[in-house]
C-alpha cells in the first residue's frame, strides 16, 4: 500500500510542480530544453531496456510488437483528435490559445489517462517499475503543464481559478492508474506482458513526438549530449539499486 501512496504522490507532484512554476515564474530556455532531453532519455531508456524485457518473458514475441504498435497508434489517434499544446509554446498570444483554451484543458486530461495506464500496468507486473515509470512521466508532466498554465492563465488572469482547473487532469492519470492497476492486476502475465508493450509504445511515442523536438536537441547539441546521457544514466543506475 506504501508503493501505492509514492506512486500517487508523484502524479501529483510532477503536474502540480509544473502548474505552480507556471503561476509563479517562467524558467529559463536552457532549464526547459535541459529537462526535456533528460525525460525523453529517461524515457525511451525505460521503454528499452525494462519494460520490453518484461513483457518479452511473459508474452509471445508477435503480441509484443502488436501491443507496442497499439501503443503508439493510441497515442497518434489522440494527438490528431485532442487540442495539444507542446512545451515549445510557452508564448502567451499562442495562436488559438483563447478559443480553445477548456478544449485544451480536456485534451491533457485525455492524454493524462493512458500514461496513468501505462503506469498502473507496470505496477500490477512489478511495483519497483511502477514507480520508476511514475517518476518518468511525473518529468515529463512539468514542463507539459508549465507550457498548459500559461496560456490558460493568460485567459483567465486568476492563479486560483487556473490551479484548481489544473487538478482535472491530475485526477484523470490517477482513474488511470488505478484502473490499470486494479483491473489488470488479475489478469493473466499475458495480457500483463502485452499491457507493458502498450505502455512502452505511449512512452516512445510520447518522446519522440513532444519531448525530442521540443528540446532543440540539433540547436543545442552539447547541452543535449548531457541531458541525454544523463537520463541514460538515471536508467541503469535506478535498474541496478531496485
Amino acid at each position: 500500500m506504501i508503493d501505492v501512496f509514492i506512486v500517487i504522490i508523484l502524479i501529483f507532484l510532477g503536474q502540480l510542480l509544473g502548474s505552480a512554476i507556471g503561476l509563479i515564474k517562467k524558467p529559463s530556455t536552457r532549464l526547459l530544453h535541459s529537462s526535456l532531453g533528460y525525460a525523453a532519455a529517461i524515457m525511451i531508456s525505460v521503454s528499452l531496456l525494462e519494460l520490453l524485457p518484461e513483457s518479452l518473458a511473459v508474452a509471445p514475441l508477435w503480441l509484443v510488437v502488436v501491443s507496442f504498435l497499439g501503443g503508439i497508434a493510441l497515442f497518434e489517434l489522440l494527438d490528431h483528435i485532442l487540442p495539444h499544446i507542446h512545451p515549445e509554446f510557452l508564448k502567451k498570444d499562442h495562436e488559438g490559445v483563447h478559443r480553445s483554451v477548456n478544449m485544451l484543458v480536456v485534451g491533457i486530461m485525455l492524454h493524462n489517462i493512458p500514461e496513468g495506464l501505462a503506469t498502473g500496468f507496470s505496477f500490477a507486473m512489478d511495483p519497483a517499475m511502477g514507480i520508476l515509470i511514475a517518476f518518468v512521466i511525473a518529468l515529463h508532466n512539468i514542463p507539459e503543464n508549465l507550457a498548459t498554465i500559461v496560456p490558460l492563465y493568460c485567459c483567465r488572469m486568476c492563479r486560483k481559478t487556473c490551479f484548481r482547473i489544473m487538478m482535472i487532469p491530475i485526477f484523470a492519470e490517477v482513474a488511470g492508474f488505478a484502473a490499470g492497476y486494479w483491473l489488470l492486476g488479475a489478469s493473466s502475465l499475458t495480457v500483463l506482458g502485452a499491457s507493458l508493450a502498450m505502455a512502452a509504445g505511449i512512452m516512445v511515442y510520447i518522446s519522440i513526438d513532444e519531448l525530442i523536438p521540443s528540446a532543440q536537441l540539433r540547436k543545442y547539441p552539447r547541452r543535449g549530449a548531457i541531458s541525454v546521457g544523463l537520463g541514460v544514466a538515471t536508467v541503469v543506475l535506478m535498474g541496478l539499486l531496485v
